[in-house]
């Protein structure tokens, strides 16, 4: 099992200054068409699929990997991607809140295995290990901001 977590600020000095509804509209986007926001050609499809009181079913195709998630979302507070079929099993979440000092922050955390693979085996070593890193998850959240930032600048948001 592969348990990761980043936390970056939402406003650090010398950026656009987002309120927690920006952040939200953004994170909203996000998780219904993940083009928006990930590098281009890394997500080639990206399509609601169903959609409830309670949740939303997103089909997508990402890295080349077909996965279907059926998506919660905590108003103004949190997003979850149940990932019912692709590559993982499990759950990542992005949360937005106020830390201790009152300032807003972006955190991203996942409890995923690698369907198919060996619990903690090479490969989920290897993706521990990846998310893990500077070009994981944190990277991730920085480039949510960044877009949400521009898409609010664009008149989109």
């Amino acid at each position: 099992m592969i348990y990761s977590t980043a936390t970056v600020p939402v406003n650090p000095a010398g950026e656009t200054t987002l309120t927690r509804e920006q952040v939200w509209k953004g994170l909203e986007l996000k998780a219904r068409d993940a083009r928006l926001f990930l590098p281009p050609g890394l997500c080639t499809r990206c399509d609601v699929v169903e959609e409830s009181a309670t949740h939303f079913v997103r089909e997508a195709t990402i890295a080349g990997a077909d996965l279907r998630e059926i998506i919660t979302l905590e108003p103004q507070s949190k997003v979850t991607f149940f990932q019912a079929t692709g590559p993982r099993e499990g759950a990542i979440i992005n949360e937005l809140f106020e830390d201790d000092a009152g300032e807003l922050q972006l955190k991203f955390y996942c409890y995923i295995g690698l369907r198919g693979k060996e619990p903690n085996g090479p490969e989920e070593q290897a993706e521990q290990t990846q998310l893990d890193s500077e070009k994981g998850y944190k990277s991730a959240l920085l480039s949510t901001l960044k877009r949400t930032r521009e898409l609010l600048a664009a008149g989109r948001l």
